[in-house]
């Protein structure tokens, strides 16, 4: 059987991992998909270099008339050479991976699946391997919901929706939230006509404000069917009949030549084996870690989404950034504190966000006993305002009542995932309103003048205390 110093199952966000070698450890990889997982093959990198052209397509057919811009009224864009070219730049991204690692005599690539024997033995291809420490790091997949009839018919998951070449008339799409209203996004803004199907709210986890201004012009754009389940799928003659109910029990059939099912992820433990080990997961499939994300085999240890702690890749970064620290790079041995986490949402409009809502911060209250004042200001209302002329666009802080602590921030807008780290800065040093109107030159006019013009907000309602 080989040894290794660590074994990583999953070459995502686990090859954080890989800084073992610069202290000499030898690092088996095991990948039975493309090479640095769902970020860069499935997830947010092609999605991006799709949603980016996008936006280009939304700006120039939404705005350029206010701008006298004319003879734009019916902008068009390939859709099978623009998703072609991004299949074709991710994977020779992914291809360039494994020379790399064929060129380190530290590291071992298995490109099988991995499942375990035991605690500590790991099956590859028929070859069992051991390591000292291991590292489970499988990620999570779309989830495919209960609908009858919806297995065997040809449903897209972000992973097809990613890399269709043909694009449809007509879309449904089961679901509201940041892949549905990404990818969702995309195929609206180039042309399919879109319909989404939606329990309650669209990202309906976003701040109450947030996800008002978000919704509001969203729709305008693509329609929204609220209060709505679907029941049943059929698919005949290259059409998809979806059987619907609304929450007064109203009964209809949609029709469309394309089905994106968008309801979430699950964990990638079902094939891991498992059960082979003390290794325990949530009612969900979740693996169980402590606080040095360890499992109940010493000497075992899972991050990101198959912990599900926080589903992104910036926050798997940070797990492996954390446990490469702590196990081979030197650092005192410490329980992992998370700063408070930001996310993004790449839709039209933009929303970007860091720590809970005030829908989560009310709900708390009576646990928390924070006391607390908001701030907000609109797009519209500053000087950057009067050039971009936003129809959308609003920033939104909550501070502390008796300190004037930041403690949580949202935007919703155009440019809104790079505004928002600037407050991620303030929120996670715990600064005060105050401090950031003193500290800091806004430069002008700019769109991040927005979070001084909250800020300000948030004063003159701290001085009626």
């Amino acid at each position: 059987m080989k040894t290794y110093d660590l074994i990583i199952i999953g070459s995502g966000g686990g090859t954080k991992l890989r800084a073992a070698t610069t202290v000499g450890k030898t690092v088996a990889i095991i990948e039975k998909w493309e090479l640095w997982g769902t970020c860069l093959n499935r997830g947010c990198i092609p999605s991006k270099m799709l949603i980016y052209p996008a936006d280009l397509m939304t700006h120039i057919r939404e705005d350029a008339e206010k701008f006298g811009i004319s003879e734009v009224d019916n902008p068009k864009i390939d859709f099978e050479k623009l998703i072609t070219r991004v299949q074709k730049d991710i994977k020779a991204d992914s291809d360039s991976i494994e020379p790399i690692y064929e060129k380190d005599p530290l590291v071992t690539l298995y490109k099988w699946h991995g499942k375990f024997v035991s605690d500590k033995v790991v099956e590859v291809n028929g070859e069992q391997i051991t390591a000292e420490k291991i590292y489970i790091a499988t990620g999570s997949k779309p989830q495919t919901p209960n609908i009858e009839g919806l297995v065997g018919t040809p449903f897209f998951t972000s992973t097809e929706a990613l890399k269709n070449t043909k694009q449809p008339k007509k879309m449904i799409v089961i679901g509201g939230w940041y892949i549905a209203t990404e990818l969702g996004h995309f195929y609206g803004a180039t042309g399919t006509d879109m319909h989404f199907l939606v329990r309650s709210e669209m990202l309906k986890a976003e701040d109450k404000d947030i996800r008002a201004e978000f919704a509001r012009d969203f729709g305008n754009r693509y329609k929204l069917h609220y209060w709505v389940s679907p029941t049943k799928i059929s698919y005949e003659n290259e059409t998809f009949y979806v059987s619907v109910s609304d929450k007064e029990w109203n009964k209809s059939v949609m029709e469309s030549d394309a089905l994106f099912v968008a309801t979430g992820v699950v964990p990638n433990t079902d094939n891991l084996w498992l059960e082979n080990t003390k290794i325990s997961t949530s009612q969900r499939g979740y693996i169980e870690v402590n606080n040095y994300l360890e499992t109940w085999v010493q000497g075992v240890y899972a991050l990101g989404d198959v912990v599900g702690n926080y589903l992104f890749r910036h926050s798997v970064n940070f797990e492996g950034e954390y446990l490469a620290g702590q196990h081979y790079l030197g650092e005192t041995k410490s329980v992992i504190q998370y700063p408070p986490v930001p996310h993004a949402v790449f839709s039209y409009p933009q929303i970007a966000g860091v720590g809970v809502t005030e829908d989560e911060l009310i709900k708390q209250w009576k646990q928390l006993w924070i006391d607390y004042v908001v701030g907000i200001n609109h797009y519209k209302n500053s000087a950057m305002g009067s050039a971009i002329l936003p129809k959308v666009g609003m920033v939104k802080i909550i501070a502390e009542k008796s300190t004037g602590k930041m403690i949580w921030a949202h935007i919703v807008g155009d440019r809104a995932s790079d505004i928002i780290h600037m407050l991620i800065i303030y929120v996670t040093q715990w600064a005060t309103v105050e401090q950031m109107l003193r500290e800091i030159i806004f430069i002008h006019p700019a769109l991040s003048e927005n979070i001084r013009n909250a800020g300000r907000k948030i004063v003159k309602e701290l001085q009626k205390v």
